[in-house]
């Protein structure tokens, strides 16, 4: 159990949040077969966004890519809430969104701090396919919001 998603957590010194409550009519997350797919969660804490604008202007790429760690740490807690991280299979499919500043190109790197996150929690089963999509605008104006699908047992 040492090794398990949770002791990971600790180790990277990180403890799972609260789940985030919706903003609109939706649910976190939702089980079908052997998969949850977990609704965009933005970079919330203890109620509040953390940041908000635009990426590459008023937000650096490295504080988004810190933002997008906190969206995965958001989906974990809503995957957690839902069947437990130790029944985690596999991170399938990993979607990012970047509210991007016109001429900004860096999603890809952004979005590494959601995938980053998932590979150092659950191994070789972390290491997902992905999408890193720059947007004109996220809920709340936020600057990054990130989707998963998992498979579990």
């Amino acid at each position: 159990m040492s090794n398990g998603p949770h002791a990971k957590l600790a180790e990277l010194g990180l403890t799972l949040p609260e789940v985030v409550p919706p903003v609109a009519s939706y649910v976190p997350a939702v089980q079908s077969g052997q998969h949850v797919y977990v609704s965009g969660q933005l970079p919330m804490a203890e109620g509040k966004l953390l940041a908000t604008g635009k990426v590459g202007a008023g937000v650096s790429a490295e504080q988004a890519k810190d933002l997008a760690e906190r969206c995965a740490l958001n989906a974990l807690a809503a995957i957690d809430s839902l069947v437990g991280l130790e029944n985690v299979v596999k991170i399938v499919k990993l979607t990012g969104f970047v509210a991007s500043a016109s001429g900004f190109t860096g999603q890809p790197g952004v979005i590494n701090g959601a995938s980053d996150l998932f590979g150092a929690v659950f191994g070789e089963a972390g290491r997902h396919a992905r999408s890193a999509v720059g947007v004109a605008e996220l809920p709340l104006d936020a600057p990054v919001e990130v989707e998963v699908i998992v498979e579990v047992a």
